[in-house]
This record gives structure tokens, sequence and C-alpha cells, in this order.
């Protein structure tokens, strides 16, 4: 298993997921800091709610991409090494999550086979591991990774889940960012959230309320806010 300095488990159509994998990167190039990108499955770890009555009417399908996304990654870690995934994810939320929003797709439309082809290419990976997208037999190993990543924290989360400094580091769900930090703050901020995971005490900063995070499929710029939300459990579930 690979010694990196954080575990940092996503889900490839986590917008908070990949605004935090955003600020890592800009630390990472910063600082000689290591990162193992693993998996967690939004859909599997929701499996035992009915999706009509807590989310919103798009969430089965996105998360159900993100699961099929996921299988094809399996497959890229498995023929071309750990190494293969954080250019691979990089990739997944360039088209995902950095493109305007568009009405006009279908849902779930994040795990068709022309995304994961064109993300797979920009990677540097093989087109052809877009046939593991409906390979069930890839779905132990996720949820495998998932139940790990959930006995660190404990279920009532979501994603991403960071394990700082593992094995015997502290994991939290988090930190969820709306906002991107600059250069000059990046590894700062990141300094006061590695101080708050090595002390043994602690165990939760949380709010629900949260501004829809500046990313382009979002429809919101750098230079606005988004509409604050009130999200439960890493979820924007329907309250009743």
């Amino acid at each position: 298993m690979t010694t990196a300095d954080i575990n940092f488990y996503f889900d490839p159509i986590c917008p908070f997921a990949w605004m935090t994998s955003k600020w890592i990167r800009i630390v990472q190039a910063q600082r000689d800091y290591t990162v193992d990108w693993r998996f967690i499955s939004l859909r599997q770890i929701n499996a035992h709610l009915d999706y009509d009555s807590h989310f919103p009417p798009e969430y089965e399908a996105q998360h159900t991409a993100g699961l099929r996304l996921l299988r094809v990654a399996s497959a890229a870690r498995e023929k071309h090494g750990r190494e293969a995934i954080g250019p691979l994810y990089a990739a997944f939320g360039a088209r995902i999550l950095e493109t305007a929003p568009d009405e006009g797709r279908a849902p779930g439309w994040q795990g068709t086979p022309e995304l994961a082809a064109d993300a797979l290419a920009e990677a540097g990976l093989p087109t052809s591991l877009v046939s593991f997208l409906d390979d069930t037999s890839r779905d132990a190993e996720i949820q495998a990774e998932s139940d790990e990543a959930l006995s660190l924290t404990g279920k009532d989360v979501g994603t991403p889940i960071v394990h700082f400094e593992p094995p015997d580091g502290v994991a939290f769900f988090g930190p969820v960012i709306s906002r991107l930090p600059d250069e000059a703050q990046a590894a700062e901020l990141w300094d006061h959230v590695v101080g708050l995971a090595r002390f043994p005490g602690f165990a939760e900063l949380k709010r629900s309320l949260r501004e829809r995070p500046q990313l382009p499929s979002f429809g919101v710029t750098t230079q606005q806010a988004g509409q604050v939300e009130d999200w439960h459990a890493g979820s924007r579930r329907l309250k009743k």
C-alpha cells in the first residue's frame, strides 16, 4: 500500500470534493506533499435510502454516473498503478464540474462513454477502459474502499473524506469549501486544518449552510458568492 501524506476519498461527481481537491493540488505544487487518491461511492453509501423521498430528482442518475466512472478508475488503477488516478480524477472534474450548466443534457450525462473516453485520453490512459463503465464486478472493491473511508469517520458524512498522515492519523469529512484559496492563502489555510487534525481531541467543526461552489457547473464565477443552501450529511437532501 502506498504511503502518502493524506489519503483523499472522492466521488468524481461531487462538487465539494472537487473544490477541496483543487485546493490540495495547489498545496502539492508548493510543498513536497503526497496524496493517494481513493474511492468513495455516493451511490453505494446511500444505497439504503429512497432517492425519491430524500434527494432532488437528478441525484440518483448523478450518483450512478459517479459509480460508473469509479469502475473505470478502479480498472485504471489495477492496470496502470495508483499514480494514474490523480490525473484521471482531474480529467473527470474538468469535464463534469468546470463546464457551464446545460439543461439539455440527459440525467447521468457525467457517466457516458464519450465523457469517460475523453478524460482517459487526457490522462494518458487507454480509451478502451470505457468498457468498465458497466462492469459491476468492480463494485465490491469500490464498496470496500467506501466502507474503509466511513470506518475512519463514522457514517453521518459525505465526500470528500480526508485521512491525514495515515495510517495512524485521524480522518474527517471535508474540509468543505465553496471558494478556492489563492496560492498565497492555500498552504497557510491548509496548515490550520492540519493543526486541528493533529490535536487528538478534535472531533468536528461543522455548519450545514453552504454557498454553491465557485464552479462553472453551478454558474458561479470567482467574483461571485454562490447562493446559500442548507445541506444535510454532505448532500442537498429534500427536507421533510
